[in-house]
């Protein structure tokens, strides 16, 4: 039976492979590990094998593992990669490191408000709906730039980047036209002059696609932990 840490390496092996093909340096691109739905325990064993940096969907659920996993909280990153809802900002904000779900202003405006000012300033992406998909959260590429600069305004937090969850396909070619599309939005922002750093696209099914497409932030969880 695979176990984590062998999981871990063949993910990592496979983004070095792509970062080869495409001329790209290993540590270009990140492993954020997708652990919703799996227990703490999990996420403690994938600490144990190397890994830093996890996303969670669901509020809840992600602050009782953030209070299981205490002692290695200043070790480990959180990020909320799910929908966030106001009613959610407050509790996100004092307990994450990473917002990657945002998509329209008020949100960002209450995780400005109420990011603690003991803490460093939340980092902070901004999701675009580049599929169209009503089911998806996300702004429309149009309106991502308007969006990206008011966000990059507010106090207590950095804007970081741009992340997106295009429609899967087992098809390599509508991979790499659905990721292109958000990386098209993600260099419109930084023509403009934002100082944006983080590209995060890409799953265990297509992270080879996504980094041939600039990805510098890949979020796996299957690959790594299994099917839910």
């Amino acid at each position: 039976m695979a176990t984590i840490a062998n999981n871990l390496q063949l993910v990592r092996n496979r983004i070095q492979a792509a970062c080869a093909q495409t001329g790209r340096p290993a540590d270009s691109v990140t492993l954020l590990a997708v652990s919703k739905t799996f227990p703490a325990v999990t996420v403690r064993d994938a600490f144990h094998a190397g890994q830093r940096w996890f996303g969670e969907n669901y509020v809840q659920e992600a602050l009782d593992k953030i209070a299981e996993l205490a002692d290695l909280r200043e070790q480990i990153t959180w990020h909320l990669i799910g929908p966030l809802q106001s009613n959610k900002t407050r509790v996100v904000a004092e307990h994450f490191d990473w917002v990657q779900s945002v998509d329209r202003l008020k949100i960002a405006q209450r995780l400005s408000e109420q990011r603690p000012a003991h803490l460093p300033p939340l980092q902070v992406c901004i999701q675009v709906n580049t599929s169209g998909e009503e089911s998806k959260s996300g702004v429309a590429p149009g309106e991502a730039l308007a969006l990206a600069q008011a966000v990059a305004a507010l106090p207590r937090l950095q804007l970081r980047g741009v992340m997106a969850l295009p429609a899967p396909s087992p098809d390599p070619a509508v991979q790499a036209e659905a990721l292109a599309q958000v990386r098209v939005v993600f260099e419109q922002l930084r023509t403009a002059g934002l100082p944006l750093d983080v590209l995060s696209m890409g799953m265990s099914a297509d992270l080879e696609a996504a980094v041939a497409q600039g990805s510098t932030m890949v979020r796996v969880g299957t690959a790594l932990f299994g099917q839910r």
